[in-house]
Parts: C-alpha cells; structure tokens; sequence
C-alpha cells in the first residue's frame, strides 16, 4: 500500500454474472451462476472470513426468475448484492462450457443483449458514484468490453477519481475478442487501464492475444515497461511472475490431474487479491493465488466447495 491509499476494508468486483450451464453427457447439462469478476468476488468472500472486509459485486440484472436465482446465489455465497441494478425487459447472460479430456474447456455464449451491458446506463439507480464507497474495485476486460463506449470511457474516467481519492483499482486484462469493436480498441483500452491500474493481474495468453507478443518475454517486458507497481503474470502451470520485481517460490506445486481449467484465472485473482487485503506480501498473494488456482481446476465447474 502506498501513502494516501486506505486498508481495504470494502471491495466492489464489477462485471457480468451468468447462467452456466456445464455439459454432463449428450442430452444433460447442470446449471451454475458463474461470471469471471462473479467468480473471484466468491473465493475472496471465503478467503476473507473473518477479515472484516466485505465483498460486493456491482452489475445489473433483468427482473426475471434467472436472475432472482442469480441474487439467491449471491446471498449465499456471501456476496453483497446491493449494488446490483434491476432492469425490466433485460435477462442476464448464458453460456455452456465443453471440456476436452485434458481439462481445456471451449464456451459458448448468449450474451448480446444481457442485462450487465446496460449498467451505468441512464437511467440508472446504481451510477459511477458507487465506486467511492468501497477501498478496492476490481474489474476485467470483460467488463470493458461488454458496456457502450461512451459509458466505459466515463467509468475509465472514474477510476481515475477514485484513485485519487485513495482508492485501488485491480484489473485482468481478460480478453474475449468477440466482445470488443476491434482488435485495435482492446489495445487501446487495455493500455490505457494498466496506466491506472494498482494490481495487475493478467494472463500470458490474454496479453499474447491483445498485442500480439511472440512470446512470454515479451510480454513480461511489456508490463514492466508500463510502470505497474504490483502485480502478476498468470502463466498456468508455470507458475505466476512478479511484474514489480516480487521474488516469487523457486517452484510453483504441480498439478497431477486437471478436471476442468474454468475460473482457474478468476481463482487466482482471488487470492492474491485476498492476501493483498491482508497485508502479505507480493511473493506469499502469487503462493496464495497458485494454490487456490490449483485446487479449482481438479473439479469442475466455476465455483467449486472449499
């Protein structure tokens, strides 16, 4: 933590929560709630027991029995669901995941028109002035990607206020090319977060993808080049890597068996965010990410039991 930035006491992840339906034969499938930012503000409710810090989640929902189910699960997991805006006539989003026998999963989504892309849209009860109740916001790249560019443009614009106002902004640069006007604007966009960024959380592949690296390097020495003060570069099985000069473990534990790598990057946002929160260190948040990385993806599904 910096001078003029507070303890992080009250967290806000902004995004999409979603139907997810998980195939389980030809004619089966089993229905979750999932989302990425959805998924992290989950784990870092379990992870924070007992911490003091409250974990919201800012979107926006249809007035539909599927998204009802979605604040139901909310409630349960722990998640505040007070910020989340209600729009007649709009449902949320869905997608089905497939995974191949080594773990790697392909999505499939409906999501064009879900409630989440009309979030502080006029008329809205929930506006951008939420994001000065709370210490730590953390969003995506999905999250930018899915709301009209001018509302995008004044959140970006309000991440700025908010941190100077003392506020930390954490972001993945998660990437879903499909949702972006082009390639171009998600470089764009995504340069322009990690200048107002305070912990960076991307993956090697997302940023390869974004800006086309030739490789792992190059994309590490991109980041550093950008000045971020805290951080790390999600590299699967590898293991994670400090963008600040953080030491990480001379060796990350492996994974003998995985099931299903949904939400592994979700997971580990978690926490390290978590470890964050509670004062640790940049080495110990990337340990506390790859662990609890490690154990979601030997099940499957977003959001497993601890």
């Amino acid at each position: 933590m910096t001078p003029g930035q507070r303890p992080i006491a009250r967290i806000a992840c902004i995004g999409e929560v979603m139907i997810e339906l998980v195939a389980e034969g030809d004619d089966i499938a089993r229905m979750n709630v999932a989302g990425d930012t959805y998924n992290t503000a989950v784990y870092l409710v379990r992870l924070l027991q007992g911490a003091g810090v409250c974990v919201s989640y800012v979107t926006a929902l249809g007035r539909d029995r599927y998204s009802d189910r979605i604040l139901a699960h909310m409630q349960a997991h722990g998640v505040c669901g007070r910020r989340v805006e209600r729009r007649s006539g709009k449902v949320p989003g869905l997608y089905a995941i497939d995974t191949d026998p080594d773990g790697e999963r392909s999505f499939t989504y409906w999501r064009s028109d879900s409630a989440a892309r009309t979030m502080f849209s006029a008329p809205a009860e929930i506006g951008l002035e939420v994001l000065d109740q709370f210490d730590l916001v953390f969003l995506s790249g999905i999250t930018l990607a899915i709301l009209p560019p001018p509302v995008r443009a004044a959140l970006m614009q309000a991440l700025c206020r908010f941190r100077a106002g003392g506020g930390q902004v954490a972001y993945d640069s998660n990437h879903r090319p499909q949702l972006w006007e082009s390639g171009q604007v998600a470089r764009a966009v995504n340069n322009a977060m990690w200048a107002q960024t305070d912990i960076a959380l991307p993956s090697v592949d997302d940023e390869m993808e974004i800006h086309t690296d030739a490789d792992g390097a190059a994309v590490l020495a991109r980041l550093r080049g950008a000045d971020l003060c805290r951080g790390a570069l999600k590299r699967g099985a590898a293991g994670p890597v400090g963008l600040a000069g953080d030491k990480a473990p001379h060796e990350f534990p492996r994974v003998e068996r995985i099931v299903d790598t949904t939400a592994a990057g979700d997971s580990f946002n978690a926490g390290f965010l978590a470890a964050v929160a509670r004062g640790r260190s940049g080495a110990d948040a990337m340990m506390a990410g790859h662990l609890l990385a490690s154990k979601v993806i030997q099940a499957r599904g977003a959001i497993i039991p601890l």
